[in-house]
């Protein structure tokens, strides 16, 4: 008689169950903030909502886990690296300072949920992690930082300072457009211009 026995697929372990409840959970925070409830995130994972108390202590510590994902700067990193170095300079920046902005505007849409809805997002609700959770990272961080440098590494020899000066530099600059307002209407692309040409028109 043939083989009739079924294998079972292998489990999650701990983190990976954390990892897919916290992914599932994210655009929930971002559109309900603290109104999510638990019965939803297990909805959109796919799982019992029991499941998400054995791997979490309560609602507070999967928020906050948001939040730190949120800030989490490996996905930007990731896209930034994958820019074909061989593109004019204008056109990597441009896509760099794209990835960036939607990065920023995940956080926003997270953090700006939750304070929306009566949650102390932030480091006040970060306090409630356990001491094996690492707080969040700038989307500056050094993986995001080197990532922007290696852009200006094919024309290093024309520019006027070193690509890591450069790049902290042009982060910042972007990080002046959440300052701004929507009313100001300035795109990622805009800023990318004035970095590299300045506010003078070329001369024609």
């Amino acid at each position: 008689m043939g083989e009739t026995t079924r294998r079972r697929a292998p489990g999650m372990s701990p983190e990976e169950r954390r990892a897919m409840i916290i992914a599932s959970a994210l655009p929930l925070v971002a559109e309900f903030g603290a109104a999510v409830t638990t019965k939803q995130v297990a909805r959109a994972a796919g799982i019992g909502e029991g499941t998400i108390f054995r791997v979490f202590e309560d609602k507070d510590e999967l928020l906050a886990e948001c939040v730190t994902e949120a800030f989490r700067p490996d996905q930007v990193a990731r896209e930034i690296e994958s820019i074909p170095l061989d593109q004019p300079l204008a056109d990597r920046l441009r896509t760099a300072a794209d990835a960036l902005a939607a990065h920023l505007e995940r956080i926003g849409a997270v953090v700006g949920a939750l304070q929306a809805s009566g949650h102390p997002a932030g480091a006040r609700s970060l306090r409630h992690k356990k001491d094996r959770s690492k707080p969040p990272r700038r989307p500056d961080g050094h993986g995001v930082r080197d990532a922007v440098a290696e852009l200006f590494e094919p024309e290093r020899d024309s520019l006027r300072l070193p690509s890591d000066k450069l790049a902290a530099m042009f982060l910042g600059f972007l990080h002046t457009r959440g300052r701004m307002g929507d009313s100001a209407g300035v795109e990622p692309a805009d800023l990318v211009d004035l970095f590299l040409h300045g506010a003078f028109k070329e001369a024609a």
